[in-house]
């Protein structure tokens, strides 16, 4: 199978496509045909090598942590699916390539494109997580800085729809994208508190750090401390006492892939659009990424 793979920890030119074996799935484990690959934020830091502790790649590695696909092989123990059922979820091993392993997945549902449904995961376990650890109720008001990108569109919808008013920031440009998912809009950067205060007068009960950008200042300051404060993208959360939100294999769960696809086939989230790229263009899919930052992008293999 064409996989993508690197030896040596660097720029997007690293990545290259090798034929390897079909990786063949153990127990508890299934392998789908894979039909769309998400490119995320993470995959550019490990092949960078910002995350490797300074110390080198034992041999060539897979990239991409979210598929969807087609059933193709199940392991041992497997009886939730069968060979030909829709999938989507966590890659072992790496999601960039024409088959790939998965231990935690869920029903693609028929109202949902490859592309939709691999592009869910790993933005809507964010979302979730966040907003478990804030529980905004119906009526108070919750502060998304970054509302305008996946991971604080979907959080912003969610709250919404559960009665709380949601005030997201978002740069000029994406100002009518935030209203449109039923937030109050306004610009992020100098000033944003007092923006903030004149549009809930009456105070925030939550903040979410979507987006970092240097807004837990402001986000404590209207909190008046730093209870309900919360970063997913801030590095100085430690040096402030907010909790960043970094996650682990604990939250990825077929639970929360199933809120989180069922509520995109339902309306009540709107999926992300995503940018699809081949694999084999996965090195300008991540020197995309670096550039702008934002948006999402899918391997097509």
């Amino acid at each position: 199978m064409r996989a993508i793979r690197f030896a040596e920890y660097g720029a997007p030119s690293v990545l290259t496509v090798v034929e390897t074996a079909v990786p063949e799935p153990g127990p508890g484990r299934i392998r789908v045909a894979v039909r769309a690959a998400g490119v995320n934020p993470i995959d550019v830091k490990v092949r960078s090598g910002s995350m490797s502790g300074g110390k080198p790649l034992a041999g060539p590695r897979g990239l991409g942590s979210e598929v969807s696909g087609t059933v193709d092989a199940v392991g041992d123990g497997v009886t939730d699916v069968a060979v030909g059922d829709a999938v989507a979820g966590w890659a072992v091993g790496g999601g960039y390539a024409e088959y790939a392993l998965m231990a935690v997945y869920a029903a693609k549902p028929d109202a949902l494109t490859w592309e939709q449904a691999a592009a869910l995961p790993v933005a809507g376990e964010a979302a979730l997580r966040a907003l478990r650890a804030l529980q905004p109720r119906k009526g108070e008001t919750l502060l998304i800085n970054g509302a305008s990108g996946t991971v604080g569109a979907i959080a912003a919808q969610l709250a919404v729809a559960d009665g709380v008013t949601v005030i997201g920031t978002a740069g000029p440009a994406n100002l009518d994208r935030v209203g449109a998912l039923g937030a109050v809009a306004t610009p992020y950067g100098a000033g944003l508190a007092d923006r903030v205060r004149a549009l809930a007068p009456q105070g925030v009960d939550a903040v979410l750090d979507a987006a970092g950008h240097g807004a837990l200042p402001d986000a404590i300051a209207l909190r008046g401390g730093v209870d309900r404060v919360v970063t997913l993208a801030d590095p100085a959360a430690s040096e402030l006492g907010v909790p960043f939100l970094s996650g682990g294999a604990e939250d990825q769960t077929a639970e929360v892939l199933h809120t989180v696809l069922e509520a995109a086939a339902e309306g009540r989230i709107t999926p992300p659009a995503p940018q699809r790229m081949s694999l084999n263009e996965a090195a300008q899919a991540h020197e995309q990424l670096e550039k702008r930052g934002s948006g999402k992008l899918v391997l097509l293999p």
